[in-house]
């Protein structure tokens, strides 16, 4: 049974859902003026999920994300400057610069790594609880991938070896209910959490992903059996992104019914969890509103550090490719 949060822990809750939307809402902002190259996938409707998973892991749990990963690291606690200036590819990112939007990867808050491949993330958290058992650090590691995903052979290969060698890894499915613009009722037959019972593995679906608390009872659970060491859990996570696909993504036709976007936005998980923080008596509004406040201070600070610091050099384009590095040949 997952322990009741404290007070502190749901304001921090709030402060880590704010933050994601602030920062993707600026990133969103910043692909408009042409200050980011390409395009970014933010998170804005689905901090809820992203939050209440981060929060149950441990500071030295591992994840990885998928191509939506900006909220991933800091629902884990990451500093926003650094996390801002990747996105523009500055030295000061947190790859300094190499990794951008879609390749982000924080190992100060045990973030692995994302990818725009579908579902490449999976085996790599797969490898990490492995690593953790065999150390016996007593580390977890949590997978975050999309309805799409769900599709892909490799989480059932690693769900597979996970529920063979019971390793200490959370399996979620962020299912915001498209795949870009393909909904996922149409490719996707049954539950997705019971996929899980093939493997003779938990699956646990999350009906109201917009509840933090709901989110993170449930993985709050699976992180708990992993580390007793009962082995993986599938969880399967109901939510909506309120942004298109990707920033700037022009399609021909609205594949989202207007009567669905209107019922999910009046699902947003911020409005909810304030008014939830105060029906409880923990904040009223004053703190509320300060706390928005500093959020916004910080996303504006993130923003001057990305734009005050420098692009990297070129002297470092092909450093880290290798773990010992190589020379150039010398040709006779």
């Amino acid at each position: 049974m997952s322990a009741v949060p404290s007070k502190e822990t749901l304001l921090e809750m709030q402060r880590r859902m704010l933050r994601i939307r602030r920062f993707d809402e600026r990133a969103s902002k910043m692909v408009k003026r042409g200050q980011i190259p390409g395009t970014v996938h933010t998170s804005i409707g689905q901090e809820a999920q992203v939050v209440g998973a981060c929060m149950a892991l441990g500071t030295k749990d591992y994840m990885t994300g998928n191509h939506r990963s900006h909220g991933h690291p800091i629902g884990k606690g990451a500093p926003l400057g650094p996390l801002m200036a990747e996105l523009v590819g500055k030295a000061t990112g947190v790859c300094q610069g190499k990794g951008g939007s879609l390749h982000l990867a924080d190992f100060a808050v045990g973030s692995l790594g994302e990818s725009g491949i579908v579902g490449s993330s999976i085996p790599i958290a797969t490898g990490a609880a492995l690593s953790a058992k065999v150390l016996g650090n007593g580390r977890v590691a949590l997978a975050f991938f999309g309805d799409g995903a769900a599709n892909q052979g490799n989480l059932y290969e690693a769900m597979n070896l996970a529920g063979v060698w019971k390793l200490p890894v959370v399996f979620l499915c962020e299912n915001n209910q498209y795949a870009l613009s393909t909904p996922a009722h149409t490719v996707t037959s049954g539950v997705i959490a019971d996929r899980a019972h093939g493997f003779a593995i938990p699956g646990v679906r999350v009906e109201n992903g917009q509840d933090v608390l709901a989110v993170y009872a449930a993985v709050d659970a699976a992180v708990q059996r992993a580390r007793r060491g009962d082995g993986p859990t599938l969880v399967e996570v109901m939510t909506y992104r309120f942004n298109e696909h990707s920033e700037g993504l022009r399609l021909s036709t609205d594949y989202r019914d207007a009567e669905e976007k209107k019922r999910w936005l009046e699902l947003d998980p911020i409005v909810l969890f304030r008014a939830e923080l105060q029906r409880r008596g923990a904040y009223d509004d004053a703190d509320l509103d300060s706390l928005e406040k500093e959020v916004m201070a910080e996303v504006d600070e993130a923003f001057e550090f990305s734009q005050s610091s420098p692009y990297p050099d070129p002297s470092v384009a092909f450093a880290d490719l290798y773990t010992d590095p190589i020379g150039e040949p010398s040709w006779s």
